[in-house]
């Protein structure tokens, strides 16, 4: 019950009405408490050697600390395994994303025997390509685009909405990188003077933006957004919108890992297309893949 977000005074209810049992919040905060090592464990595991493509996004709650309600993250990472299934290589809380705080994740995911990741695909997580470029220095960082996208039309009008999207769709739909540089000047000169904190922020994350035009249309599809841990995402809040703030990181932790496995029951099968996917990976990344494409 907890694990499918169920609220501890909904558990108590539930089980005076169902079976006449009478159970506090306190006991069931204990009884719950008992996965905390799972946690740990699960935190902790052994990892792949080589992920070809991971995905990072953060989800956000309110959690109590010192007697006052704070907001705080969870920042999770998404791989994708050499056979084309999704795992979460773990889940880290915290108030401020820096460089230094994801270079602790990075050596722990080395820690844990990671040694390589061709391509992270991120939002705009404040420090992580410092990060990454220390950790991993070969890993190739694609933004997402389609934040990108939300993030420029915040400064658009209603009125001026339509033509400013399909202006930049001509941009992130473009056939070749040559294309999309011509069709971002063609934006910049037709809306730069009008909207030039678009334009600054195009050119300042322009390599991470366009990135995927690297690769053919299997792989560019599923790294220019990251739609992908995104639907896990959802997938927590679907568990997690019954609490308004949870008492500790523990708390916090306790329901994401619940949710997490409960939602990797569902992950038995290969991302659709990797089969086309990893046999160009392998192509562009050589040497990269070889031994575990030999094993």
């Amino acid at each position: 019950m907890y694990a499918k977000g169920m609220s501890t005074r909904d558990i108590e209810d539930h089980m005076k009405d169902l079976y006449g049992i009478e159970v506090s919040p306190t006991m069931i905060s204990k009884v719950t408490d008992k996965i905390m090592p799972l946690v740990s464990e699960w935190q902790s595991r052994p990892l792949e050697r080589v992920y070809p493509i991971v995905f990072l996004d953060a989800i956000h709650f309110k959690v109590r600390q010192d007697s006052r309600i704070i907001n705080k993250a969870a920042y999770s990472v998404l791989g994708i395994s050499m056979s084309g299934q999704k795992d979460i290589l773990g889940i880290w809380i915290g108030e401020h994303e820096s460089a230094s705080f994801w270079l602790n994740v990075c050596t722990e995911l080395k820690s844990r025997g990671v040694e390589d990741i061709l391509i992270a695909c991120k939002d705009g997580l404040s420090g992580f390509s410092e990060a990454i470029n220390a950790a991993f220095p070969r890993t190739q960082i694609q933004l997402c685009v389609i934040h990108q996208i939300r993030n420029s039309m915040k400064y658009v009008p209603f009125k001026e909405e339509k033509a400013v999207l399909a202006d930049l769709k001509r941009v992130y739909q473009a056939l070749t990188l040559e294309d999309a540089e011509t069709a971002f000047a063609a934006f910049k000169e037709k809306w730069g003077k009008k909207y030039p904190i678009i334009i600054r922020s195009w050119e300042n994350n322009w390599i991470e933006l366009t990135a995927y035009f690297s690769y053919p249309a299997e792989i560019r599809r599923m790294i220019y957004t990251t739609n992908i841990i995104e639907g896990y995402h959802r997938q927590l809040r679907k568990v997690t919108k019954t609490k308004t703030a949870y008492p500790s990181d523990d708390a916090l932790r306790k329901i994401i890992y619940l949710a997490t496995i409960d939602a990797s029951k569902k992950w038995t099968m290969p991302l659709r297309s990797w089969k086309e996917c990893i046999s160009q990976l392998a192509i562009h990344f050589g040497d990269r893949l070889q031994a575990e494409l030999s094993a």
